[in-house]
Order: structure tokens, then C-alpha cells, then sequence
């Protein structure tokens, strides 16, 4: 094994009320691609703001321990100058900043007290082409997709001299072309000396690209596999997450059939002001009492469109075509009409369209629904700590209190907060719109085991879904989008990832 670049010995960080790390060690070699992985709340992404001096010395204990040397960073701008970069699930770019300006962006190329713009722009056209992102420089950022992005942000990087890399969930937003684009460049790198601790939930990912994977759970070091060794499998991995074997990751339902049928769109057509084109056409169907109906497609197939152009279109499509609940035509001009007439939706983006962060628990739980809990306008206290207590309970929110900000919580916890505030408003359709993104493996069974509880009852989920495992383990019908057209509906039985992607290209 190649010497350390990074050890992390005994590393503890308390918030308010929680022990986020736990004396936590873990030593990284020279050169290698170092997954960290476990379930949400582990400890994985505070462990790295501690290195990186978001969370600086003195706000923690233990030392890190960096190219030999005892390192007592007093802020993100001292870890940069060693040689240390990290990049955010949610990229840290300004969007109306050329590429070349984001790329440079804090430690401008200067002349003097002038910027040099004519080598900034060189410079930055050498860093893109290291990362392999044929884009012009002067391209503003907000004209670029996700993928591209994400190589900016690494070509930014770069521009620091970074030794150690650092990308928390990078992959959480791509297409599988651009996470293969991604974890090739990551290689490339790792050939050309810069080491790389990767942050990731996607078990697969995960066993494709480590070299070593260490394991935490609930603030402290379970264990670090070395793939040269075989040790990085599925099953080893899962087990030192979640503390035990979970042999099927999508649990077990009894499937009834029913000819109720809840929600159906006829001939559904949108256009988009805002984009300038049409973003379904001719959309056609329908979901029965007690289903899972998945959606699948590629990235930008009009599936989130679909959802919102019934969840009473906030985007302000122009719309044609007709929708029933239960056999009544309806027509929605506000999301607050869908939830009266038993549709609720639960959003992709949590952290910006699903929940306020800053409000607590109780306050998420049953925000779309304070018309239940009040009486002559005012908010009744004792109800909403009830209501919000259940739901704590019925969905397994960890938490150390209904009072605890959602900012605090988990990403898995985070939405069973989402999928609680939609439960409240007594749905009979609930449309869960990417589910289980960015969750570990323990929280996205957790909500499968949900969803089968609900269906049971009698509730219809419509699930779109970009992970065709997903689909597959929990649909019982599948419906494939491809540019805003309906491409084929599969029975569960005769689906598979094939006949899923054939049809999703078409």
C-alpha cells in the first residue's frame, strides 16, 4: 500500500443536542480513489468539512494528519492552499459568470493590480481540456448542463494545484453518460498522481471505482475494504452500513388488482413559455386503486413535467388534453386544488421545493395542510405537535425532537419529512418524483417499505424514477417517456432494463 497522504485520527464533532462524529479515524493513500460511504447522518460529509476547514480547528477534536504533517486549518482558504479541494453535491458556481471567471474565481490571474483576462482565459482553456470539456470559455455557466458543470467545478479545482480531491454525491444529478464521463476523468487523474475521496450512495459506482472504501455508521469507523482484496462487494458493504443483512432491498408485496381507477390523463399535451417548446404531447394514462406505477425515461423526457402539469401546473404550462380523478373531469390552476381533489406530489428537490429548512420538524409535517389543525386562522399548537409526533413515529423520522430544524436532519430523514408533509393532506394519489435520491441504502428501503404500506391500504403511487432497478423492484406497471411522448407501457412482468431503455431512446 502506497504511503498516506491523509490520516484523520480520532476526529470528534458535536452539534447541539447530537455527537455528529465519534472518534472517528481514517487514512487515506497517495494516489488512490477512496470511497466513504454509509447511511445519512453517518458522519461522511461532516467528516470532510472538518478536513477541508469548513468546520475549523478548535470546533472539533482529534487530528488530521496531512502529507505528513499535523494540519490546523482555520478556514476552507487554508485547506485550498495545501493542495486540498472539495466539491458539493450542490455545485458552488455562479451561473451568470463566464466559464473562465468560475474556473479563476478568488484567485484571479493578475498583472499588477489589473486582472489579466487574455491568460485567465488561456489558463482556463488548458484546465478544461485536462478535465476533457470541450465548451468555449467565455460560455456562461447557466448554458451548461449538470455534466459540464461538474468538470467545471474539477477544472477549477485543478486550477489550485489540488493534490487531494474531494467530491461529495458528484453524481447524484448525472446521466449514466456523464457519471461514465466522470469516473474516466477520475482515473485519468488518479494516473496523474491527485487523490480522490469520493462520497457516494451508489453501492455499484462505489464497486466499479474504489481502490479502498471505509464505512461509517452513526459517527464512527466501521471498517475500510480494500477492492484489491475482494472485499468490496454489495453484501459487505451493506451489511457494515446499516449494522445488518438486508437480502432484498425492494421488500415484499402482496399484489391486488383492482379496476378503480383514480387518476387518468387523456391526450395530454404542454408547452413552456419560459423554455419556448412543447414538453408533452399526447400524453395517455391512467393508475388504478392500489398501484405503483412507475415512469421511466432519460434525463429531460418530460416525466417531472408530466407530474407537475397535473399537480396544478406552478410552471404555467400552456395545456390541452383531459384529466380525471375517479371519473370527474377536473381542471387544476394551483397545486392547492390537485391536494383538494386527492393528488399530492412529493418533488425531486427537497432542500429547494419540498421543505423550508430553516423551520422545524412539525412545521414541515403540516405546512400544506394548516386548514386541519387551525380554527378562525390560528395555528392549534397541541394538534400540530400531535399530528407531527405520529407521523415521527409512522415513518421512523430520526430525530431528536419535532422541534429540531430540518436543515439538521439527514438527507433520508429529510424526505420522510417531504413524504410526510404530502401524507397529511389525506391523498389518494401521491406522485414521488425521484424518491430515494441522494438516500443510503438502510433509508431507501425504509421508504420502499412505506410506499408497499400505503399501496396495501388502498393509496395509488405514481413513481418516477431515473434508477430502472427502482422501477422494476417496486412498479407494477411501467410507463417510458422519451422527449415528452409515452413510448411504450410494460407490465411488470414483461419489463425489463432493456425493453426500458430501447424505449426511453425511441
Amino acid at each position: 500500500m502506497a504511503a498516506p497522504i491523509l490520516e484523520m485520527r480520532n476526529i470528534t464533532k458535536e452539534f447541539p443536542g447530537v455527537k455528529a462524529l465519534n472518534n472517528v479515524s481514517f487514512q487515506v493513500a497517495e494516489g488512490e480513489i477512496h470511497c466513504l460511504v454509509g447511511e445519512n447522518g453517518a458522519g461522511k460529509s461532516t467528516l470532510m468539512k472538518v478536513l477541508s476547514g469548513v468546520y475549523p480547528y478548535g470546533e472539533y477534536s482529534g487530528d488530521i494528519v496531512y502529507g505528513g504533517e499535523v494540519q490546523r486549518f482555520s478556514g476552507i482558504r487554508d485547506s485550498e492552499k495545501a493542495g486540498i479541494a472539495i466539491i458539493y453535491q450542490e455545485l458552488a458556481l455562479v451561473p451568470e459568470m463566464t466559464v473562465f471567471e468560475n474556473i479563476f474565481l478568488g484567485h484571479e490571474i493578475s498583472n499588477g493590480p489589473i486582472i489579466d483576462w487574455n491568460e485567465t482565459i488561456k489558463r482556463a482553456g488548458e484546465m478544461l481540456r485536462k478535465v476533457r470539456l470541450n465548451v468555449n470559455p467565455e460560455t456562461k455557466v447557466r448554458e451548461l448542463g449538470v455534466g459540464k458543470q461538474q468538470l467545471v467545478e474539477i477544472a477549477k479545482a485543478l486550477s489550485r494545484d489540488v493534490k487531494l480531491l474531494i467530491l461529495d454525491e458528484p453524481t447524484s444529478a448525472l446521466n449514466e453518460d456523464d457519471c461514465d464521463n466522470l469516473f474516466d476523468l477520475l482515473r485519468d487523474l488518479k494516473n496523474n498522481g491527485v487523490t480522490c475521496v469520493l462520497i457516494s450512495h451508489k453501492l455499484k459506482e462505489v464497486i466499479s471505482i474504489a481502490d479502498s472504501v471505509t464505512v461509517l455508521r452513526d459517527g464512527q469507523t466501521i471498517c475500510t475494504l480494500d477492492a484489491k482484496k475482494g472485499e468490496v462487494t454489495e453484501t459487505a458493504l451493506i451489511r457494515n452500513m446499516v449494522g445488518r443483512e438486508i437480502e432484498n432491498i425492494y421488500p415484499k408485496r402482496v399484489r391486488r388488482t383492482s379496476d378503480e381507477v383514480l387518476l387518468e390523463v387523456r391526450n395530454w399535451s404542454g408547452y413552456s413559455p419560459a423554455l419556448g417548446r412543447t414538453v408533452l404531447q399526447g400524453v395517455n394514462f391512467h393508475v388504478k386503486k392500489g398501484e405503483i406505477v412507475g415512469f421511466a425515461g432519460l434525463m429531460g423526457s418530460g416525466r417531472t413535467e408530466l407530474a407537475l402539469s397535473i399537480f396544478g401546473n406552478p410552471d404555467g404550462y400552456k395545456l390541452n388534453g383531459e384529466l380525471f380523478v375517479r371519473g370527474e373531469r377536473k381542471q387544476f390552476n394551483h397545486p392547492q386544488n390537485a391536494i383538494r381533489n386527492g393528488i399530492a406530489y412529493v418533488t425531486e428537490d427537497r432542500k429547494r421545493d419540498g421543505l423550508i429548512l430553516i423551520q422545524d420538524v412539525k412545521q414541515n409535517i403540516t405546512l400544506a395542510n394548516l386548514r386541519e389543525i387551525s380554527k378562525r386562522f390560528v395555528v392549534n399548537g397541541n394538534a400540530e405537535v400531535t399530528v407531527a409526533n405520529e407521523y415521527k413515529t409512522s415513518l421512523n423520522i430520526k430525530t431528536p425532537s419535532i422541534e429540531q430544524k430540518v436543515v439538521n436532519l439527514s438527507g433520508g430523514n429529510q424526505q420522510k419529512v417531504s413524504v410526510a408533509k404530502s401524507l397529511f393532506v389525506n391523498p389518494n394519489v401521491l406522485i414521488l418524483d425521484e424518491p430515494t435520491r441522494g438516500i443510503d441504502v438502510g433509508a431507501k428501503f425504509e421508504i420502499y417499505t412505506i410506499m408497499n404500506r400505503l399501496v396495501e391500504r388502498g393509496m395509488s403511487i405514481v413513481m418516477i424514477s431515473s434508477e430502472l432497478p427502482e422501477i422494476l423492484g417496486m412498479s407494477d406497471r411501467v410507463y417510458i417517456l422519451s422527449s415528452g411522448r409515452i413510448t411504450g407501457e410494460l407490465p411488470i412482468e414483461e419489463a425489463t432494463q432493456e425493453k426500458i431503455m430501447h424505449l426511453a431512446t425511441n
